[in-house]
């Protein structure tokens, strides 16, 4: 049965520049029925995204993005606003919160600014109206969800970019991270699944529910971080996070309905991923359809070892390498990919690349006045090297092994 609410099958789309983006963004969510999706007298969560703790293009949420929606939130009348961190094993969110300028915005504007893991914020026990696809043969011993999400309103605030298990990653999946604990890589082998099932809890727990996505830059290939930047000049909001994700999708070239999780909430009524059912508000129709920006999802070597777990010939497994005392293994081999291979030697140029681009300068002029003007672009620090390059061996050592065994274990 479909569930129904405000805004269900509404995305705004409009096109932007950094000399009117904060006010853009105003009128986005006007357009996507802010006022109505959200009731005023509830607190209202902004669930920040960090998908890597530097910044890189279309990688994080960005700080005009978080800008613009407390403005229009606070223009509306909406009070007691809160900024939300989740944690991950790869990404350390306090440091990322300073790098992509989160927190400089939201002390401007005197918001609360919690990270859910910490210890003072209670995980509950979640009970499910109806029964979930996958999330109960995960976590058997029950799903554990932030008591400080309950009965308040959220709002997503995703960038437009490819990733490498989802293919696309937008508003559905920004809620990975603040609905699951540090074990929601369990959930990998089945993540389309997991994603319908966090927005069934999100539509229960949840008085409204808002997306507001940026795609200013977008990102293609191996997202969520190593990924070519694209100026894409373009803003999305919508009460629908299946609705907001099909259009994120199409603009990249993407068929919504072929992506499982889309295809999924929409067959499951949670809201609308078929773009022909969609209504468009701000830019033309005929505009926004005619848009097919030739993304490609790509993996990393990280990406395409664990695909092998979950997937491949690695799957029998994956209990082993992914839920044991074995599992560090892959966050360092992540983190030795990214942060010392990637970023250093083709990343750090994209990003000096980017920051002469009119969104790149826009980035660097946030917190000047405070100074923190610029981008941080780190480099390679030699005791990390020679740490991450002894765990690398190690987790080569560990996967050739349990490929051995895969192998000798086979008739």
């Amino acid at each position: 049965m479909a569930k129904e609410f405000p805004g269900r099958g509404r995305v705004a789309v409009l096109r932007t520049q950094p000399e009117t983006v904060l006010e853009d963004y105003g009128r986005l969510m006007e357009l996507a029925g802010l006022r109505q999706a959200l009731p005023q007298d509830r607190e209202t969560i902004l669930k920040v995204n960090i998908s890597w703790q530097t910044w890189y293009p279309a990688c994080s949420t960005t700080p005009w993005q978080l800008e613009g929606v407390i403005r229009a939130l606070l223009a509306a009348g909406y009070r007691n606003l809160i900024a939300a961190h989740n944690n991950t094993v790869v990404v350390d969110a306090y440091v990322g919160e300073r790098n992509n300028k989160h927190k400089y915005v939201v002390d401007k504007y005197g918001l609360r600014n919690v990270h859910l893991y910490e210890p003072q914020y209670r995980w509950v026990r979640y009970e499910p109206p109806q029964p979930f696809l996958v999330l109960d043969q995960i976590y058997p011993e029950g799903v554990h969800i932030p008591e400080i999400l309950i009965g308040r309103n959220i709002i997503q605030l995703p960038t437009v970019k490819t990733h490498v298990f989802t293919t696309i990653t937008g508003a559905m999946k920004n809620a990975f991270g603040g609905l699951l604990g540090t074990r929601r890589h369990w959930t990998h082998a089945v993540i389309h699944e997991t994603l319908a099932d966090l927005l069934m809890i999100q539509q229960d727990i949840h008085p409204g529910l808002f997306a507001v996505m940026d795609g200013s830059f977008a990102g293609d290939g191996p997202g969520p971080r190593a990924m070519r930047w694209h100026e894409k000049d373009v803003i999305l909001a919508s009460a629908d996070l299946v609705a907001i994700d099909a259009i994120s999708a199409h603009l990249q070239g993407f068929d919504p309905l072929s992506i499982p999780f889309i295809r999924l909430a929409h067959e499951m009524g949670l809201g609308v991923g078929d773009p022909e059912q969609i209504e468009i508000v701000g830019e033309d129709r005929e505009w926004v359809m005619s848009q097919n920006w030739d993304f490609i999802q790509e993996d990393t070597f990280a990406s395409r070892g664990q695909k092998l777990i979950y997937h491949g010939p690695l799957k029998p497994l994956e209990n082993l390498l992914l839920r044991s005392p074995l599992v560090p293994w892959s966050y360092f081999a992540s983190n030795f990919y990214h942060n010392v291979y990637w970023y250093p030697f083709v990343g750090r140029k994209r990003v000096e690349a980017a920051l002469h681009t009119k969104w790149g300068r826009l980035f660097a002029e946030y917190g000047a006045e405070a100074g923190l003007g610029g981008a941080v672009m780190p480099g390679m620090e030699p005791k990390t090297v020679t740490t991450a390059a002894g765990l690398a061996l190690l987790a080569a050592g560990v996967i050739a092994g349990a490929w051995w065994l895969s192998r000798r274990r086979r008739p």
